[in-house]
């Protein structure tokens, strides 16, 4: 091989090298982790935060005099958390946890508000002609919620220093539709905090 033949060689094995360094990486390799591991990868809200907040609001639902003393499961209609910070939080993912770890207590039962436009469609078609007589299903008999299920997530960050202090707050409360009062509530905290990484040159 001439000099000059090693030489473009010698070039192209570089620059090949080099935009494999330098090109964006892709993530080829997984495997499963532990969802109830707690692994603090960056200062923003995430599942275990999200977790430690509905056990508690599920816990304090479900012990309140109001849902523990019915003789049957109270009717429940629950709204967004409503998200006060200044993240993107998914609150819908919090409040569809908290409704689902009620629901399987079997101590609250839920009515569907977003679904209320696909059931006025399914009784139309009802309706219709198109379904037998005796399974039809008619207007009328839907379930009224007992209680209003709400929230809110809030949160105040301060930094002394080096250190990054981040507190968050969820409070829920359950409202009576009969008189209006809220007649449970509960409110839980996370504080977590943050050293500020220096870079060495």
């Amino acid at each position: 091989m001439s000099l000059h033949k090693a030489l473009c060689l010698f070039v192209l094995v570089g620059v090949f090298v080099f935009n494999s360094s330098c090109g964006p990486k892709a993530f080829t390799k997984g495997e499963y982790d532990d969802p109830t591991r707690v692994e603090l990868l960056d200062d923003k809200f995430n599942e275990s935060d999200m977790q430690q907040m509905a056990d508690t609001v599920i816990r304090a639902i479900v012990s309140c005099q109001y849902v523990s003393n019915s003789p049957k499961p109270p009717v429940v209609i629950v709204e967004r958390v409503q998200n006060r910070t200044e993240e993107h939080i998914d609150t819908v993912s919090l409040t569809d946890k908290v409704r689902t770890s009620l629901i399987k207590t079997g101590k609250v039962r839920f009515v569907n508000k977003e679904e209320r436009g696909n059931i006025e469609g399914e009784y139309q078609y009802h309706e219709s002609g198109s379904v037998s007589g005796p399974t039809a299903k008619k207007r009328g008999k839907q379930i009224g919620a007992d209680y209003i299920l709400s929230g809110a997530l809030a949160t105040n960050v301060q930094q002394v220093g080096g250190d990054k202090f981040i507190y968050y707050k969820l409070t829920m409360n359950l409202t009576s539709l009969e008189t209006s009062t809220i007649d449970c509530t509960e409110e839980r905290d996370v504080r977590k905090k943050y050293k500020k990484q220096t870079i060495g040159l």
